[in-house]
């Protein structure tokens, strides 16, 4: 998730783990103790991210090894024990309790990777484990509807100074969201399983995913050997709407996806995000080829942010692997594809075929009328 999120959800755990010990302490010391524990929160809480300044050495490197190690539930379960024991050895801190220490700082750190494992991006939670990242892909990477009540709670408690029962309302708000965010996905997969069949894929690979910012809209991907294929899925879309929706098909090259599989840095990124891969031949201005490799996951058609150049072709047409890969421009989101995204939200006709838009613009329950 975003750093504001894991800075929010860390402060809530903190606060709300210390609060029953805090409210043993004098009055006097109660608004100031809520506020570092709110404070000491939010800085473990981020702790895990910070791996993003480190350089591994190339492109592909640094992208498949965030969320490695600093996202490992047991590295981070010893360093939550570790820094909890250490702390009850300070004067000022011992009266809280050992093991209500530990829980701070455990539970503050642990909590950062489990939430970023319903994103799609993955997360390394069993590392140094080799088994692939986990990746629910059930809640946006920014979504406000989670990070709202963690915020607002937040920061409620720390002008008042005084933590009561709030941050747990908090806490259990945002939890529900993602709970919600899970059945969401689960209702659009059952949904669309039939629609997918009815086209031939009912066994391809499939991904399910909100698209930005909401949990309404959600992304459904295929992959076949000669093309990925897309729909865009409202969560109260009716049985006409879904089998209307128009289909988005990108081909694939599969000559040049066996060359990726050759390369060291192609089997990397096979490892962290197969099969939502592509390749591609890349002009640069110098006039060169390059192998170009696409994670088709992140980002939404024609905005992915995750492209890696992994090779160049030689005079011979062969391909000679780049010393160290290179992350390529992606083109940014504009204005006017946010703009869409929320037409498509509210208006199922916009993303109907062009020949049934007429029939699909008159829902056939309230239910498919409420976005």
């Amino acid at each position: 998730m975003d750093s504001l999120t894991q800075i929010c959800l860390g402060a809530a755990v903190g606060g709300a783990v210390m609060a029953p010990a805090i409210r043993r302490l004098p009055v006097e010391r109660r608004g100031a103790a809520i506020r570092y524990a709110l404070l000491g929160g939010a800085a473990l809480g981020t702790l895990p991210d910070l791996d993003v300044m480190i350089d591994y050495g190339d492109a592909v490197a640094n992208y498949t090894h965030h969320r490695g190690f600093s996202h490992s539930l047991p590295v981070l379960g010893l360093l939550g024990i570790l820094l909890g024991w250490l702390l009850a050895h300070l004067p000022r801190l011992a009266p809280l309790g050992r093991g209500r220490l530990i829980a701070y700082c455990l539970l503050c750190l642990i909590t950062h990777p489990l939430l970023d494992a319903f994103t799609t991006y993955g997360t390394q939670l069993l590392w140094p484990w080799p088994s692939r990242p986990v990746s629910l892909a059930s809640i946006f990477i920014i979504d406000p509807l989670y990070t709202l009540p963690l915020l607002i709670t937040g920061l409620w408690v720390a002008i008042r100074g005084h933590a009561g029962r709030l941050l747990a309302t908090g806490l259990m708000l945002s939890s529900l969201y993602l709970g919600w965010g899970l059945a969401a996905k689960s209702w659009v997969e059952h949904r669309m399983a039939p629609v997918l069949a009815s086209q031939g894929f009912t066994n391809a690979p499939r991904m399910v995913q909100p698209t930005p910012f909401n949990s309404l809209l959600w992304r459904v991907s295929v992959v076949t050997p000669l093309a990925d294929h897309e729909w865009m899925v409202g969560v109260f879309d009716s049985d006409e709407q879904l089998m209307a929706l128009a289909r988005r098909d990108f081909p694939r090259q599969p000559a040049l996806d066996a060359e990726v599989g050759k390369l060291e840095d192609g089997q990397r990124l096979r490892w962290f995000a197969a099969p939502y891969l592509r390749a591609s031949r890349e002009r640069t201005s110098e006039g060169e080829t390059l192998l170009a490799v696409t994670d088709t996951r992140l980002g939404s058609p024609g905005y992915h942010p995750f492209r890696f150049a992994l090779a160049r072709q030689t005079s011979t047409r062969e391909w000679h692997s780049l010393d160290d890969s290179q992350r390529l421009p992606s083109q940014r989101v504009d204005r006017a594809a946010l703009l869409s995204l929320w037409q498509a939200i509210h208006d199922p006709a916009s993303r109907m075929q062009p020949s049934q838009r007429t029939v699909s613009a008159t829902p056939s329950s309230p239910s498919a009328e409420t976005r």
